[in-house]
């Protein structure tokens, strides 16, 4: 009881702030309650003080809250609808994947910016923006205000997206399928995805969707490979060679949730209401993670980061779009 009365109130302080963002998020989204969220805590954390009772409830809702909404997502996804879906785009998929890795981690170092901060920007902008920094942020143990930052980057280039991306889209003459695929794998955000498709036309806003879900299953096999590459680091960083870092210690075992919650949806057991109401809650639950994060963000570290990560979100951002029409175009897509 009395660990309860510990984190209860910075629980629930991280749930009226989610309620706000998402309010807010509803009537602008564009925008999202995610990125209301993260603004609004980070502005409050940085020009007020932040009552000491509220500290262990905000940290619990940054981590462990953020893990369980990754898990409650997965019931969102139905594995037959994206294998169908990922025959037809998994090249584009792979590449695109492959190209955002290679610009966040080849620029960045050029740039000379944070591993933690590059790795967040690659992940967020190859596979499926917040959902995918709020996954594998726990398994790189970056810190608040790296996230902050990476999320913020990532959402101007949505709505960049959701602007130029219809206009382009006419320009090449893309079909409803085309523009879709493209969309799906070069746009971050479910819901810049969706305003983008929707924008051109409704079968491609249908078919962008699909991609988009259909890349958010490769949240699995990316966070497996940095649970590798971190306990990797741990042991060649550690000092003290008694010390084993081992895979079990840092895997992401929210991720198995995840997979779980995806064939469960898959087996069909769960009604298209139900479906929708899990989602809603996953959703709400990302929403008051990210709260959580920016009530734990300072400006001052992010200020100190300066402008080159957005850069970096820039650079990174336009390879993945470029290379997107280049393997639609050679594996004659369009």
């Amino acid at each position: 009881m009395k660990t309860l009365k510990n984190y209860l109130p910075g629980i629930i302080a991280c749930f009226i702030l989610a309620l706000i963002a998402d309010i807010l998020g509803n009537k602008f989204p564009i925008i999202g309650g995610a990125v209301f969220g993260i603004v609004i805590g980070t502005l409050i954390n940085n020009f007020s003080n932040k009552p000491k009772f509220l500290v262990k409830g905000i940290t619990f809702t940054s981590k462990k809250v953020l893990q369980w909404a990754i898990i409650v997502l997965g019931a969102g996804l139905n594995l037959k609808q994206v294998w169908n879906t990922g025959v037809s785009s998994f090249s584009v998929m792979i590449f695109t994947l492959a190209a955002a890795f290679l610009a966040a981690f080849g620029f960045g170092k050029l740039l000379k910016i944070d591993y933690k901060l590059k790795t967040l920007i690659g992940v967020g902008t190859a596979i499926c923006g917040g959902s995918a920094i709020a996954a594998i942020s726990p398994i790189i143990e970056a810190e608040e205000t790296e996230i902050a930052y990476s999320i913020s980057t990532i959402f101007l280039f949505n709505i960049l997206a959701v602007i130029i991306f219809p206009l382009i889209g006419h320009l090449i003459g893309f079909s409803d399928k085309a523009f879709g695929l493209w969309a799906g794998t070069a746009i971050n955000d479910t819901s810049s995805v969706v305003a983008a498709g929707y924008s051109f036309s409704n079968a491609a806003g249908v078919y962008a969707t699909i991609v988009k879900l259909t890349r958010t299953t490769m949240i699995i096999p990316i966070s497996l490979i940095f649970a590798l590459i971190t306990a990797r680091q741990k042991r060649l960083n550690s000092n003290n060679s008694n010390v084993s870092y081992s895979i079990k210690k840092i895997f992401p075992w929210f991720i198995l949730g995840f997979l779980a919650a995806s064939l469960i949806n898959t087996t069909g057991i769960l009604s298209s209401s139900i479906v929708v109401n899990i989602n809603t809650l996953g959703k709400f639950m990302i929403v008051m993670a990210l709260s959580a994060i920016g009530l734990n963000a300072d400006f001052r570290k992010m200020r100190k980061a300066g402008i080159k990560p957005i850069f970096l979100g820039l650079i990174v951002w336009i390879t993945v779009a470029v290379v997107s029409i280049i393997v639609q175009r050679v594996t004659g897509q369009f």
